[in-house]
């Protein structure tokens, strides 16, 4: 992965209209409080030595979902070209947090950005290869025009904030 690609993913982003944080480890939780607004529900990401704050709801009930307002979740890879996130399906289906709040904060490594649609392909690949049978590609927030002017938040988040931990 090279800056070019971040710069790639970082202009795709801004494109879309996504907010994005670096941050280091250490500043995550810093970031998670200036981007979530409470209610907040995640689920905890895969990354050694990252826990999400204590305020982050990651046991949520169905009346939880529904009066949040920021879903956190890891994204497995970063799409440059397109600003999009892929979020790895789970055994236990936790990944849909990121599609009942307002707002969508999807936290990944640096090195987990990836050029374009070829190197998705191969990682997706890889991943049903070795178990994981499904993932969402989000790219921005959730909008539509079927019914004239463009509507977001229609059939998922209204706003997407990515934050990149830094290696």
């Amino acid at each position: 992965m090279s800056t070019g690609t971040v710069a790639t993913f970082e202009d795709s982003l801004e494109r879309l209209e996504v907010g994005w944080t670096h941050t280091s480890v250490d500043g995550l939780a810093d970031v998670l409080n200036e981007v979530c607004d409470e209610p907040t529900v995640g689920v905890e990401l895969p990354y050694d030595g990252v826990e999400l704050p204590s305020w982050v709801n990651t046991d949520p009930t169905p009346a939880d979902l529904r009066a949040a307002n920021a879903g956190i979740t890891a994204a497995g890879i970063g799409i440059a070209d397109y600003g999009s996130v892929v979020v790895q399906g789970t055994p236990d289906g936790v990944e849909p947090v990121s599609l009942f709040a307002d707002r969508h904060v999807a936290v990944l490594k640096e090195s987990d950005i990836v050029p374009g649609m070829p190197e998705a392909f191969e990682w997706l690949g890889e991943e049903f290869r070795t178990g994981h049978s499904s993932a969402i590609i989000a790219t921005g927030p959730s909008a539509t025009a079927d019914m004239g002017a463009l509507v977001k938040g229609a059939h998922g988040p209204k706003d997407v904030h990515v934050v990149i931990l830094d290696e």
